[in-house]
């Protein structure tokens, strides 16, 4: 189970016995090598050290996260433990199965605990990927530029997609939200002057587009949160999703496709 997505299968299979609403809930691909480098300091997610004692039974998470720099004859035997030899079996053969991709689903964007979008951030190491119009609740955090320009510099690739202020798009955004015609553009504006510390950093690429926004897209390596875009609301009123990429899965392919052609019909932003 060293392997990223035979760990993820594993996990799923344990997770349907124990728990329906825990299918999917698996670390992400660079949480999930912090736990095999030893890089992981304390222990996981309650539910996360939930599966995996039902998945090695016997084994207490306290066990499978100490330290340890000897052979691994020196590991002692695992002590049976009840708390981890429970399985619930499934109540219905018949009872719909949940999406393993959808972790969990707001009834407003607002509603996202704020320590969320920072584990996201955190956690994050490969790829964000940023579709939106202002996102002035993300981009307005204190640390938000600083973070994405360290972790360009240690490696990963960013792209920011933000709206042109200057097309009808936005001014119809705010009509349609009932605003006055220039409180979109006046939002974006504020937002590409937060990130303005970006400017030329390598590994950042930002674009304006001018399409209809159905949905904002903010992918963090292999999770993602989806904001939907709902007719005469802001967009902290409407839903969100928030994704994780499972091996089977494809909604978070089919939102990475979208933000793909807009990526190629936008063009570059000049500071």
């Amino acid at each position: 189970m060293q392997s990223y997505r035979a760990f993820c299968r594993e996990y799923d299979k344990v997770a349907e016995k124990v728990d329906k609403s825990l299918r999917g809930s698996f670390p992400s691909k660079a949480q999930f090598y912090r736990w095999l480098s030893g890089e992981l300091v304390g222990l996981p997610y309650a539910d996360h050290c939930r599966i995996l004692e039902a998945m090695l039974p016997g084994w207490q998470a306290e066990q499978l996260f100490e330290f340890h720099d000897g052979g691994i004859e020196f590991v002692p035997e695992p002590t049976a433990s009840p708390r981890s030899q429970t399985i619930i079996p499934p109540s219905s053969a018949m009872e719909p199965r949940s999406n393993p991709e959808v972790v969990e689903v707001f009834s407003h964007r607002s509603a996202i605990p704020a320590d969320l979008w920072t584990r996201l951030l955190d956690d994050s190491g490969e790829r964000i990927d940023i579709l939106c119009l202002a996102a002035l609740f993300l981009v307005e955090r204190p640390t938000f530029a600083k973070q994405i320009k360290q972790k360009a510099i240690d490696g990963a690739k960013i792209r920011l997609l933000f709206g042109d202020p200057d097309a009808d798009e936005a001014t119809k955004r705010s009509e349609e939200e009932r605003l006055d015609a220039r409180t979109v553009s006046a939002r974006i504006r504020n937002a590409l002057a937060f990130l303005r510390p970006l400017d030329g950093v390598p590994g950042v690429e930002a674009r304006l587009h001018t399409t209809t926004l159905y949905n904002s897209v903010f992918r963090f390596d292999d999770e993602m949160v989806i904001n939907t875009h709902v007719y005469g609301l802001p967009g902290a009123h409407a839903p969100a999703l928030h994704l994780r990429q499972t091996p089977e899965g494809d909604m978070f392919e089919t939102y990475m496709e979208s933000f793909q052609a807009v990526w190629t019909a936008a063009k570059p932003l000049t500071w």
